[in-house]
């Protein structure tokens, strides 16, 4: 018979798929706004945040209840102390699509490539759904890959920005237009980012060492 602590442990588990479900859906419907300049997809958006916001709570609750009654040990304790730093991270996605969706109305007509603004996107959302896959699956592989993709991230976000830079140099109609996509192509190097932080607490789930700042110490396991 499974112990009690390894039933509510997987619920906890699938909450948090559940709401990595709903911050995928968010970055779809966000990329859709953006192509189609469709306010009610941004609309769409800041509907699922509350949602979003819901679901923080709730497995918010469910960590604090079996650190205070299960008195978890081991992996166990270091899942759950990583549920409580991964969950507000998937909050935090959430509110950067709807920092970008709500841009949406703004930037048409576009004024640079739209294949380099979407692939921006793109690359982010992947970055979701590996940080999420290796979670579930627990799989420390993927979780590097995920830590090793945001560089190219970080990259693109800066060819981008420096374009911006210097459209609105060249043409002061642009301005208004630039403005808002230097805003959005922040939120979405900042949703990589949040993607690099679940898979690092994935590594320290796995192997008991965190996985932040390794220049600084040896990090040894815990």
């Amino acid at each position: 018979m499974p112990r009690h602590l390894d039933i509510e442990i997987k619920e906890l588990k699938d909450g948090i798929l559940a709401m990595a479900g709903v911050a995928e859906a968010m970055i779809d419907l966000t990329i859709q706004a953006l192509n189609e300049h469709s306010r009610p997809k941004a609309d769409q958006v800041h509907i699922l945040d509350r949602t979003m916001d819901e679901w923080e709570l709730k497995l918010d609750h469910q960590c604090i209840d079996l650190l205070a009654l299960q008195a978890p040990t081991a992996g166990d304790l270091r899942l759950i102390a990583s549920s409580l730093k991964i969950i507000p991270e998937l909050e935090r996605i959430g509110d950067h699509c709807c920092n970008i969706a709500r841009r949406a109305p703004f930037v048409h007509p576009p004024i640079l490539s739209e294949s380099s603004l979407e692939r921006l996107g793109h690359e982010t959302r992947g970055m979701v759904r590996w940080a999420v896959d290796a979670f579930i699956g627990s799989d420390g592989g993927l979780a590097r890959t995920v830590i090793q993709a945001d560089d190219s991230v970080d990259e693109l976000y800066g060819k981008i920005y420096r374009e911006l830079i210097r459209l609105m140099m060249s043409d002061p109609l642009c301005v208004e237009r630039a403005s808002h996509l230097i805003l959005v192509i922040k939120n979405w190097e900042r949703i990589a980012d949040q993607a690099t932080n679940i898979a690092e607490e994935v590594l320290f789930i796995l192997e008991g060492r965190s996985a932040k700042h390794t220049y600084l110490q040896d990090n040894p396991p815990i």
